[in-house]
């Protein structure tokens, strides 16, 4: 935590907002030099990370799990797809619905990233049940987030 010069502690350190800020900083930044032997972006990995949890998907169905609107989605396939880890195609029963599936190198590259979420955790010097806590309070925070905002829309 950084002080001013007069050694107090700085108002933007005790906001929690500012903290998960550099942290998602942090963390992305990380990810971009984990990732840089294989020209992927943290965003192109997490698309990947469904994509091997569950092969086809549409991308509206991303687009909602990974909290990306189209406008940020569509530019990430079309950069996965030119590499050539992904295939987008039109469902034969919606013309408007695509779906997004991995290709034979789309799918050789979970064997080669599955070292990857453990070498940011490394990096962070969190212990197992620390990441595991963290995780869980993060979780809540959303959780908590996203209820008050429905609500308040309501």
């Amino acid at each position: 935590m950084a002080t001013t010069r007069s050694g107090n502690v700085r108002a933007i350190d005790e906001m929690v907002c500012f903290s998960l800020y550099a942290a998602s900083r942090a963390t992305t930044q990380a990810y971009r030099r984990i990732l840089a032997p294989w020209g992927l972006t943290y965003p192109q990995y997490l698309v990947l990370v469904e994509l091997w949890e569950r092969d086809p998907r549409t991308v509206g169905e991303l687009g909602d799990d990974l909290a990306l609107d189209s406008g940020t989605l569509s530019p990430l396939l079309s950069r996965l797809e030119k590499a050539g880890h992904v295939v987008r195609e039109r469902v034969s029963e919606d013309a408007r619905v695509v779906s997004v599936r991995l290709t034979e190198r789309g799918r050789r590259l979970r064997a080669e990233l599955a070292h990857v979420a453990g070498e940011l955790v490394r990096c962070s010097a969190l212990s197992a049940s620390n990441a595991r806590a963290l995780l869980a309070e993060l979780h809540a925070y959303t959780d908590a987030l996203d209820a008050s905002l429905k609500s308040a829309s309501a």
